[in-house]
């Protein structure tokens, strides 16, 4: 087998053991679910907290695995391109999710962020099935556009904000799913059960989330930054309202809109926890959809 596809059974392979790991996860969430069910004294409620544990240790062990897989695919990439491997779709794709998964366990082993895993593996799982699937190609040479230093930085960039931008909307959206089950309890008298019980409060869930996307925001504008640069250096102009440059710019509006209504507006929980998520469609609008259907200056995807 050559180099290439050597990366792309590893990649693969990867996409399958993120499943699994998804999977793990949803037996931790399910598990927990039935807790509020048992009685103490007879300890099934104590060996039901021990699987609980079990399947999400278990699923970020897998998470490990399906990661170390995904970068040694991404490294035998490159090695086999002879080049950096961000040349089309499935590459960027691939690079992303690597940026994501190695941020989600940095959370999740130093900052004790497990609870991120069931949406952090469904977005891998997802996005590496439809890369190995859809939009694969084979190795080739990069088009002469891309023989640019600031091709590598602005994709590198933009890799970073993804990873923060895709966290935070899982932490975003954790926020929705927790605030609607205090706003039940709080209703019916009762106390939060299941595995929503050990999620953290909501008003840290979006503490988490915006400090998520403070960090991704500056970080894209360094990105639609570079890749301006890299446009006056590949086609003769900073900008040419390209649909991948037109698409890049409405979703940093949105970002933006989503810091500004926080900062000025006071705007907190439900509101801005709707933005992300609106954020987040734009950016993989504009990283897969733009790809598939517009025609422009950045259609080098392969597909």
């Amino acid at each position: 087998m050559s180099l290439s596809e050597w990366s792309y059974t590893a990649m693969v392979t990867a996409a399958v053991v993120y499943t699994v790991a998804l999977i793990m996860h949803a037996l931790e969430w399910s598990t927990a679910r039935g807790l509020a069910a048992l009685r103490p004294e007879d300890g099934s409620e104590d060996r039901a907290r021990i699987r609980v544990d079990f399947f999400g240790r278990l699923g970020l062990m897998i998470t490990v695995l399906g990661a170390a897989l995904q970068a040694t695919a991404v490294v035998l990439r490159g090695v086999a391109a002879q080049r950096a491997p961000w040349g089309n779709m499935y590459e960027f794709v691939s690079a992303a999710l690597l940026f994501a998964v190695i941020v989600y366990l940095v959370l999740a082993l130093r900052f004790g962020m497990r609870w991120l895993g069931v949406g952090v593996t469904l977005v891998l799982s997802v996005g590496l099935g439809l890369a190995v699937t859809e939009f694969y190609v084979d190795v080739a040479p990069l088009v002469p556009a891309l023989h640019s230093v600031w091709f590598i930085i602005h994709i590198v960039a933009a890799c970073i904000s993804a990873a923060a931008f895709n966290i935070g909307a899982i932490a975003a959206i954790m926020y929705l799913i927790r605030d609607h089950a205090e706003r039940k309890a709080h209703e019916a008298g009762t106390g939060l059960v299941g595995y929503l019980a050990k999620l953290p409060t909501s008003r840290r869930l979006d503490l988490i989330s915006y400090r998520l996307h403070a960090f991704a925001v500056p970080i894209w504008t360094f990105t639609i930054v570079a890749g301006a640069i890299w446009a006056q250096y590949a086609w003769g102009r900073f900008w040419n309202w390209d649909p991948k440059e037109t698409w890049s710019l409405i979703t940093w509006l949105v970002y933006v809109g989503y810091l500004h209504a926080r900062a000025t507006a006071g705007w907190r929980g439900r509101r801005v926890a709707i933005v992300a998520v609106v954020g987040v469609i734009t950016f993989w609008f504009n990283f897969i959809g733009v790809n598939l259907l517009f025609s422009g200056l950045h259609s080098y995807s392969g597909i």
